[in-house]
């Protein structure tokens, strides 16, 4: 049985066309800061989320979990299984609380306003030896035009039974949210003091709030003081201490009331042992009612299709050798079901400062606006975006850099779904072809960012990974054969028969492969703003050559990182990684291989819309920009490619740090197979007082001085995503294409493979988690974790799929 919950048509663009199956990405988009939290991808509208405290003790209050921190000290929290159009199952293990909680969700199809969702929230002991005291809140907040009631009679003493609430919004229309009890929970009723509190014991605790507009996603503080308050007051009788405190179960309670014109409504239970409950969002105009049983029918149905799914997609070669594969398919499945729950919908102002320039990047004009006064930094006007994060409880908010890694594998899964994603990047992109490096876009998402990097500058760029996206949706549609054989159609100058639209019903997001109608309006709508964002670089990112008597077969194609200080260039995305001092006249390597594969990807699009004067312009571009990178940035005294710089008698000399920079042209395949440069990357790559160990590559040479030193971020650990990019290089170009370093290059990329894969696998299982990085002599996980952004790139790599 199929589980897919359609829903309400998106904003306009191509995909807001009737039937369309993308329709189930608007309502239940995961609120992924939270540890489980439910909004649809509207700007102003419900919000619902789950959070829980151990009632052992008076400060168990103050470790409350609601928004993922890493600081929670959870010993894991993972989707097991998770697909962004139908639902899947997430185990948090709370070893602090002693309770394992599974949440459970499903989107059910029905009516016109979006759908319906049920959702099962279960918990047990992780040690049955010891108590497991749980207080459950379950809230529902509205923001904006509509307005939401309780339907149970109030109770100064609490609810019995089920509770259920009724609201309507402008979107989507009326609805009804209930709260259900599992058959076999047991509620706290017996502690100190028990009788003191007999009739309130074994209920349902509720409040109804009113909240200030954009304030709802505070839900956590406004419901922990109001308990804390009502415990204050319950216990004041008991002040002396003589006879002790009655049990914490007992008087951390909402104070069951609810005001009127309340947008903000809490459930709250205790439970003594294993629980459950059930949450169903019913859409009035869907009709169906949602049961217990739509759960326990729909959940398993759902385990099985997904996994069916994940084996046809990402399965494990039979070539690739590992002494456990369930444990290596449980853990593949987890990240990318990991990558895909880490989806959010973001909406909101950011702030963004057009004054702000180092002094090497100083131009006269940029501190002023036309009237000549200076600019300051503006809070701009709010926009929506559709997003994976890379870490839920450390960066839950939209990353440039990360994203395009993200779309790869997302694309793999779910192709449509990656260019949802996308579009909405796209879409951000400003009338001058900018677009912020950060999205950070409210006060929820500025609430989890230090100041100092709240602020966005329009001068400022980062790798432009989305034109991986753009080339791997490229790369998939010159592969498609289509649903059938007998249904082939038109060719689109991908070297490939596309099947004609209609011909057969699409899998889930794969409709734009399907259907090449759908693939050429796509690139066109993203054509000319992605046009736009390039010439922006070329315009605001471009490096000097001729200044300092550089020869290169190209007097244009040379860049610099705008934004960078004495000691970081964030920019870059590689912050910490050694560079020379700052000028004007420096170039960067890593830029302008960027800069080369941005061009090829302008190329590919060009020639796929029709725009063929541009096409042959964009070769040009790219094949000027592959030429500099040999004549500006190869050292032949180093045996490397470098960076370049200006010294103090305005001669150009090459800055020369081993690691991932070194290694750029080869990352993004620019280099021909036959390359006379390919022996010394590979001999660098491979050597083990460099960048390799049995680990993955490290991001700087263990030789080098500043190895392992200072914040250590890219001075040496070992990065999932740069080792994806040099293991696509050698899959696909320098170990599958004939060339003198062929069968070395497929020696390596066997050895490396297998120790990226081992490495990720063996931490996620010691330690429950995957990581942002790994440590480059031990290979232990480092920094934020769970890291399930780019990370999860082991899947492609497990199952051998490179864009």
């Amino acid at each position: 049985m199929r589980l897919l919950w359609l829903l309400l048509p998106l904003a306009p663009s191509v995909f807001a066309k009737p039937g369309n199956d993308s329709d189930s990405l608007l309502w239940g988009v995961y609120r992924p800061n939270l540890y489980f939290g439910l909004r649809p991808r509207l700007p102003r509208s419900v919000m619902t989320g789950l959070a829980w405290f151990g009632t052992q003790d008076f400060q168990s209050i103050t470790r409350t979990r609601h928004a993922c921190d890493q600081g929670d000290g959870l010993n894991s929290y993972t989707w097991t299984e998770y697909d962004a159009r139908e639902g899947g199952e997430q185990v948090i293990k709370d070893g602090i609380n002693n309770v394992k909680i599974t949440t459970q969700f499903l989107k059910v199809p029905g009516g016109d306003h979006g759908g319906s969702w049920a959702a099962r929230i279960k918990g047990e002991p992780m040690n049955p030896a010891f108590p497991s005291r749980i207080s459950t809140v379950f809230y529902v907040g509205l923001e904006g035009l509509g307005g939401i009631d309780m339907d149970n009679e109030e109770d100064e003493n609490g609810l019995e039974g089920t509770v259920s609430f009724t609201g309507s919004t402008p979107d989507l229309d009326d609805f009804t949210i209930r709260i259900e009890e599992g058959p076999h929970n047991t509620l706290i009723t017996e502690g100190s003091y028990a009788s003191d509190f007999q009739h309130r014991l074994g209920k349902t605790h509720y409040l109804g709030a009113r909240v200030p507009p954009g304030q709802v996603w505070q839900a956590k503080d406004i419901i922990q003081n109001t308990i804390v308050k009502a415990a204050q007051e319950a216990i004041a009788s008991y002040k002396d201490g003589a006879k002790g405190y009655p049990d914490p179960a007992f008087v951390y309670q909402l104070p069951d009331e609810a005001y009127t014109g309340s947008n903000l409504f809490a459930v709250q239970k205790h439970y003594d042992g294993p629980f459950q409950f059930d949450v169903f969002f019913e859409s009035a105009s869907a009709k169906q009612k949602l049961s217990s049983a739509v759960l326990d029918e729909g959940l398993p149905a759902l385990s099985s299709e997904f996994n069916e799914r994940f084996d046809s997609v990402f399965p494990i070669p039979s070539t690739y050798e590992t002494s456990d594969p369930e444990s290596l398919r449980a853990f593949s499945k987890a990240i990318t079901s990991n990558l895909i729950g880490g989806i959010g919908y973001f909406y909101g102002t950011s702030i963004v400062d057009r004054s702000f320039a180092y002094e090497w990047d100083q131009d006269e004009d940029s501190a002023s606006d036309e009237t000549g006064e200076k600019k300051r930094p503006t809070l701009m006007p709010p926009k929506a975006l559709l997003t994976a994060t890379p870490s839920r409880s450390f960066f839950p908010r939209g990353f440039y850099w990360d994203e395009g890694f993200h779309l790869l594998h997302i694309g793999e899964w779910d192709n449509d779904l990656s260019l949802e994603i996308l579009k909405d990047w796209i879409n951000l992109i400003d009338e001058d072809g900018w677009v912020g490096r950060e999205q950070i876009l409210g006060e929820e998402a500025r609430s989890r960012v230090p100041a100092e990097f709240q602020t966005q500058v329009p001068t400022y760029a980062n790798p432009p990974t989305l034109t991986m996206a753009v080339t791997a949706f490229i790369n998939r549609l010159r592969a498609h054969k289509g649903p059938s054989e007998q249904d082939l159609g038109m060719d689109l100058g991908l070297g490939t028969q596309i099947p004609l639209a209609g011909s057969e019903v699409s899998a889930p997001g794969r409709r734009f492969l399907d259907e090449p109608d759908l693939a050429l309006e796509y690139l066109r709508s993203i054509y000319a703003p992605l046009k736009r964002h390039y010439e922006w670089f070329r315009r605001t990112q471009r490096g000097q050559i001729k200044q300092y008597g550089r020869k290169a077969r190209s007097r244009t194609e040379a860049y610099r990182w705008r934004g960078r200080s004495q000691q970081h260039v964030l920019t870059s995305g590689m912050d910490d990684y050694p560079r020379g001092p700052p000028h004007a006249g420096e170039l960067h390597l890593d830029l302008i291989s960027w800069m080369a594969f941005f061009a090829q990807t302008m190329r590919d699009i060009a020639e796929f819309v029709g725009e063929v004067d541009d096409a042959i312009a964009f070769e040009e571009i790219a094949k000027a920009t592959i030429e500099n990178i040999d004549d500006l940035h190869w050292s032949e005294e180093n045996q490397m490619y470098c960076d370049v710089s200006v010294n103090d008698d305005d001669e150009s000399y090459h800055v020369c740090h081993r690691g991932y920079l070194s290694l750029f042209p080869f990352l993004l395949s620019l280099l021909p197979p036959d390359s006379p440069h390919l022996g010394a990357i590979l001999d660098l790559l491979r050597d083990p007082d460099h960048l390799w160990s049995p680990y993955g590559l490290r991001s700087l040479s263990a030789s080098h001085p500043e190895f392992g030193q200072g914040e250590n971020y890219w001075k040496g650990p070992i990065w999932i995503q740069m080792n994806y990019l040099a293991l696509s290089a050698l899959h696909k170009t320098y170990a599958a294409q004939e060339g003198p370093y062929q069968e070395r290059a497929q020696e390596i990329y066997a050895e490396l493979r297998r120790n990226v894969v081992e490495n990720v696998h063996k931490e996620f299982v010691r330690t429950g988690y995957v990581w942002e990085q790994y440590d480059a002599i031990s290979g232990e996980g480092r920094r934020s974790h769970p890291f399930t952004g780019w990370t999860s790139l082991v899947t492609l790599i497990i199952s051998e799929k490179y864009y």
